[in-house]
């Protein structure tokens, strides 16, 4: 009875959606909430400016309103609100017509999507196509290219090479120059063309208005553009067309899925901390943590199809939190360290530090409560009594049991069932969760500048490389090394990015060939014409 009267004092169960969260072993004293209650509060008066369409992301001067998606009516203005209401609709007749054939290729009825697109852009579809791949007999089978990797790319259009003419090209970009997401509708539109189909009769955007990827599908009569907003961020687009397209043509009902977000928003902006889901869930990050992310969070889903979780929340997470700088400018070195997998199959692998290793982490574990989709067809008994669910849920128990004894963190967030409106506002949960905890450590959640950064210096690389090809134009078959071309083109203290995109060029047979292995300094390459 002891251990269940310490349950109750840190567990809270939302009866919609169906879902609980127990914080028992979370290591938490009698009052641990007091000392953070005024925190609290200001969070959430920061969270109720931020719904109002406060601009949240001072970097690209706009607001944050994925909250609006899934309640049009604390959008700011009415014409936001319009366009929400429209755009899920048109979600809702597009993905109808392709269901039941009445939009449909030269090659007959849609059988399969492609989905070009990266971070937030792939992550979302594809944690969705995972949970709910089997809604539906009609729904159709979901691919991604997430990368610009040739090899990825070229795995993936081989596995629809007999099928391309029925299958849907989604290319999701906001701004519709993510390089990678570009090179990867340009492979496909390859593959589209080599076997002589028209790849803009397949083609459907996900983009802002006015983007360069709008335009090239207004300029190719691409099949359809759906339009998402500048206030939506990558990492929480799933309430999008981002994400709702690719949940409806799996058959799902994306009314309940931003319902379920929606009841969870709700539930999240009580002003009582005590019985604030997302408040709590922040708060016990924090103290765990003490308040500088020195804990890890280790994602533990005990269900294969919540397998990409952990995916996502590291993008959520360590994507908001993870920053130098705090609002006042002052070095802070923010965030919370993501990692994970499933349950069981990673009791089998890095459980055994987690249990008698390092003590850096707090395990989020997650089960749902029933076991197959379909119960009214029974469980096979593997023993007595006893199904493979029993043995996955005996091992979550256990496993968080044997945590507890050593004295390592863990809480458990337990859904009734997977469905759309349970998926919904358990993703929910997690984004309100991250909102709160940035503004107890006052970071801004909503900014990006270390992606940002990445990509101007991966574009700097490649300015690089524009710069190699043409000296190489110039070059006769004189031997060189990567320092001496480097000095060529003047950009001597960047030699070592040019040894390495020498090294590619000739490991891949591009006009260049190595002559001599050596040290880096000594390598020494010739064009080949």
């Amino acid at each position: 009875m002891a251990e269940l009267d310490h349950l109750d004092k840190f567990f809270i169960q939302l009866d919609e959606p169906s879902l609980s969260i127990d914080l028992s072993k979370m290591s938490l004293s009698e009052g641990w909430l007091e000392p953070l209650l005024p925190a609290l509060s200001q969070a959430l008066e920061a969270m109720k400016e931020l719904e109002a369409g406060s601009i949240a992301n001072a970097d690209e001067k706009r607001m944050v309103g994925h909250y609006w998606l899934r309640n049009s009516t604390l959008a700011p203005t009415k014409e936001i609100s319009t366009q929400i209401e429209n755009s899920i609709t048109q979600v809702e007749q597009f993905s109808e017509k392709i269901l039941t054939g009445e939009i449909a290729s030269k090659g007959g009825k849609f059988k399969n999507v492609l989905i070009a697109g990266i971070g937030g852009s792939a992550l979302g579809p594809q944690l969705l196509s995972d949970c709910f791949w089997d809604l539906n007999p009609k729904s159709l089978n979901f691919y991604f290219c997430d990368n610009t990797d040739p090899d990825g790319i070229s795995r993936t259009l081989e596995k629809l090479k007999n099928e391309l003419a029925q299958t849907l090209v989604f290319v999701v970009s906001k701004s519709g120059g993510t390089r990678e997401t570009f090179n990867a509708s340009k492979e496909i539109e390859h593959a589209y063309t080599a076997q002589s189909l028209k790849f803009a009769d397949s083609a459907v955007a996900i983009t802002l208005e006015g983007s360069k990827l709008d335009q090239r599908a207004k300029n190719e009569d691409w099949l359809k553009t759906f339009y998402v907003w500048d206030w939506v961020g990558g990492r929480t687009s799933i309430n999008s067309t981002v994400g709702l397209l690719p949940l409806a043509l799996l058959g799902g009902n994306i009314r309940e899925f931003l319902a379920g977000a929606a009841s969870m928003d709700q539930l999240s902006r009580s002003a009582s901390s005590a019985e604030n889901p997302a408040a709590l869930l922040a708060a016990s990050w924090f103290v765990a943590g003490n308040g500088q992310g020195e804990k890890s969070l280790v994602v533990l889903p005990y269900k294969d199809r919540l397998l990409l979780t952990g995916r996502y929340l590291q993008q959520l997470v360590m994507e908001s939190l993870g920053k130098k700088l705090n609002r006042s400018g002052k070095d802070v070195f923010q965030g919370i360290s993501v990692f994970g997998n499933k349950g069981s199959t990673d009791q089998h692998a890095y459980i055994q530090q987690l249990r008698d290793g390092k003590n850096d982490f707090v395990a989020n574990f997650i089960q749902v409560l029933q076991d197959k989709k379909d119960i009214s067809s029974p469980s096979l008994e593997i023993t007595p009594g006893i199904t493979s669910g029993d043995y996955l849920q005996g091992f979550l128990l256990g496993t968080s049991q044997a945590l507890s004894e050593s004295k390592r963190q863990s809480y458990l967030i337990t859904l009734d069932k997977l469905t759309e409106k349970s998926l919904g506002a358990l993703l929910a949960l997690y984004e309100r969760a991250v909102g709160l905890y940035a503004e107890l450590v006052d970071v801004n959640a909503y900014n990006q500048p270390g992606v940002e950064a990445g990509k101007k210096a991966a574009n700097k690389v490649l300015e690089i490389q524009e710069a190699i090809q043409k000296q190489l134009l110039t070059k006769d078959t004189a031997e060189f090394t990567a320092e001496e071309l480097a000095v060529e083109i003047g950009i001597k203290p960047q030699s070592e990015t040019v040894y390495w995109i020498l090294e590619h060029l000739a490991q891949n047979e591009r006009g260049l060939k190595k002559i001599a292995q050596a040290k880096p300094s000594k390598t020494q390459y010739k064009v080949e014409r």
